[in-house]
């Protein structure tokens, strides 16, 4: 059920839910979680959001996280009821958070997915296995050049908008992506991937972050005007 027919389908039962708790774990967007909060409001029901991050079989596993936003009130009244599901994570009064964050995880799983496929798929045109190009980028290049870690230490510099380029630039970077778009182009692999990172990358270089690094690509993602391709 998605959360635009969510409302619809309590509607009939406004005196039978009144003065309980709604927990919305459908998938949507933020505006559309607010909306149900205020729907909720107006029917005095006590309402969190929320966002399920594991599929269906590790529902209550103790370790499986669970996305929560609204009243903090509300969360702590029920924390003890929403652990049955799994570990309860809250991030905020604004009913839009959860899945906002189940938004940006997933999108973040979808780019790193694609990467991987394009890149087997890139490989496999000079006839090599999936499975032996998934030991040199999984066992070696994604844990040392994207570890967790590595990420994380970079993510004050996003908040403080600083992007030192003394390891690399972002004209560096537009070469590679422009490498990885022609390289594809000849191998007769699908190039729209790395075009748009490419197309990025030069929108980023005409906004003056050339010789930044390409965590500046950050404040190319905040201004959606700029996006080639936007809608």
């Amino acid at each position: 059920m998605s959360r635009d027919s969510s409302p619809m389908v309590l509607d009939s039962g406004d005196d039978a839910f009144r003065g309980h708790l709604l927990v919305n774990l459908n998938s949507g967007t933020p505006a559309q979680a607010r909306a149900a909060a205020d729907w909720a409001d107006e029917r005095d029901l006590d309402y969190l959001d929320g966002a399920v991050m594991v599929p269906p079989p590790l529902v209550g596993d103790p370790a499986s996280v669970f996305l929560y936003s609204g009243s903090r009130d509300v969360f702590d009244r029920h924390r003890r009821t929403l652990a049955l599901l799994g570990d309860p994570r809250y991030l905020g009064t604004d009913p839009g958070l959860a899945v906002l964050y189940n938004t940006a995880l997933l999108g973040m799983m979808y780019a790193t997915l694609n990467g991987f496929l394009h890149g087997a798929a890139l490989v496999g045109s000079a006839g090599v296995p999936a499975v032996e190009f998934a030991e040199l980028a999984l066992g070696w290049f994604m844990p040392l050049m994207l570890a967790p870690a590595s990420l994380a230490e970079q993510a004050p510099n996003l908040d403080k908008a600083a992007y030192p380029g003394d390891l690399g630039t972002m004209h560096m970077n537009l070469n590679a992506l422009a490498h990885i778009t022609r390289t594809s182009i000849e191998q007769r692999v699908n190039a729209d991937q790395p075009q748009l990172m490419k197309d990025f990358a030069e929108l980023a270089l005409a906004q003056g972050y050339g010789s930044q690094n390409y965590f500046a690509m950050f404040e190319i993602f905040k201004n959606p005007q700029d996006l080639p391709h936007h809608r």
